[in-house]
Order: structure tokens, then sequence, then C-alpha cells
């Protein structure tokens, strides 16, 4: 099984994993996770994948394009890596990862850094995979985000969390706010979804795109993708179906 990159100039005829059905819904997914990328290549950004129809890659980028609340210098960052379903347990992760190093050591990069979370969530990497080699936690954000970085230069500085992004803070006078771009080709129609059902709920909401990265490292939440606020306070940053976000409007507004 070889690894690839998609780039600039093969994308249109690869699939880049996150949304590889062929109903229209998940083409058009594909197609607005496409047109971010093709944006993110004059930035540096590199997207690999092993050569199968799977969710098996791993998406990564210099930390001062970064979409994320990230402060550092010369260091790489993990946007995604991914192996799922039958693909697992079988030592490609750890492939993936060594792309990652290798390409941050060709350029002469002074380590490489990960967003992901104090005990294992959804939609982020296990901490304990990144810890498995060599990786350690050089910062934390409220309420469950670790920043875990590898050090290729021992005298570097390690890179930190926005003070914003580490209070959990996001100026709204909405009562829940969903701040998303489109790195993930499933966050702008979960947005709609979330923010319906948050107004059937009763509550005012409003759905904040992020355009650049600069904007992203200013008003993003840890995940950096996507991020979902109540009363201006980050609460998760997980995408919900319908009845899963009634459940947790229940948990965050009553307290229950």
């Amino acid at each position: 099984m070889d690894i690839i990159e998609i780039t600039k100039d093969n994308i249109d005829s690869e699939h880049i994993c996150c949304a590889i059905g062929n109903d229209r819904e998940n083409a058009s997914r594909a197609d607005g996770k496409k047109a971010w990328l093709k944006e993110r290549y004059n930035d540096g950004l590199v997207f690999k994948r092993f050569n199968e129809r799977g969710k098996l890659f791993v998406e990564y980028m210099p930390i001062e394009k970064v979409w994320k609340p990230v402060i550092g210098k010369n260091y790489i960052v993990i946007n995604c890596l991914w192996v799922a379903g039958r693909f697992q347990q079988k030592g490609l992760g750890k492939k993936l990862l060594e792309e990652c190093i290798n390409d941050a050591k060709k350029q002469g990069k002074d380590g490489v850094c990960v967003v992901t979370s104090e005990k294992k969530m959804g939609f982020l990497t296990d901490k304990t995979f990144f810890v498995k080699y060599g990786f350690e936690t050089c910062d934390k954000a409220y309420p469950y985000f670790e920043l875990l970085s590898l050090k290729l230069n021992k005298n570097a500085k390690a890179p930190v969390f926005t003070d914003n992004a580490k209070e959990g803070v996001f100026g709204s006078k909405k009562d829940v706010s969903f701040v998303y771009s489109n790195q993930c080709p499933f966050t702008e129609e979960y947005s709609k979804i979330m923010s319906d059902v948050a107004e059937k709920y009763g509550l005012k909401t409003e759905i904040i795109k992020l355009t650049d990265y600069s904007k992203a490292q200013k008003l993003g939440s840890p995940f950096g993708t996507f991020g979902i606020y109540y009363k201006g306070k980050f609460v998760h940053h997980e995408l919900m179906p319908e009845k899963k976000f009634i459940r947790f409007l229940d948990k965050v507004t009553r307290g229950k």
C-alpha cells in the first residue's frame, strides 16, 4: 500500500478521504473541502493518504498559517491524522506520522505539534498515539484540549494556545455561536443543522464562517475546524446530529 500526495495537479481526479461517497451530498462535501485545500497549498499545506479508498490520511501545514489559535514559529501543525475502520491496528497511522515528521526535518523545522484532548474524544486523534512516539504536552486550553509537540530542535521554544483559546471565550451576544471553516467537509452542513435545532429550542444563534487563517487564529476554537459557544463560552467541538444536539442543549442550558 503506497502513500500518495494530493496536490493542486491531481486533486480534481483523486478522492480526499473525508467524504468519499458517490452520492450527491458527499460529492458536494468533497468539492467544498477540495476548494479549501486548493487555496491552502500556497501556504504550505500538505495532504497525504494511502492509495486506498478509505479514511487513512494526514494533513498538516506551517504553524504560521495554520487555522487554529496556536502561536509559535518554525513548527509544522497536524490538522488531522485519521486511520479508520478495517485499516486500524496495522501501523498505518505511524507511517503517516513519519511522513509528516520527515517532511518537517527536510524543511529544517523545529518540531511538529498537534491539538488533542485529555481523554479520547470524537474528531480528535487519541493523545496516547502521539505520546507513544515522543510527543509531550506543551500547553492546555479550556475545557479539555491539549497541545502536544515533538521537538526536533531541543532549544526551540514550544508553541502555545492563544489566551482566548486557553480561556474558551468568544465575544458574542448571541445564545449560541457556531464558528467553522471548510477545513472539514461536514462543518458547513452541520452548522446549519445545529443552528436550526437551537433556534427551534428558543435560542438566538449565529453562524460564523472563518475565511482566512488570521481570523481562525484569533476566533477559532482550539480544534480549529469547528466550535460551539454558549453565551460566549466554548462548550464543544463536535458535529452532532439533531437528537444528540438536543440532549446536549438540555445539558448546557439546564445543567442536566
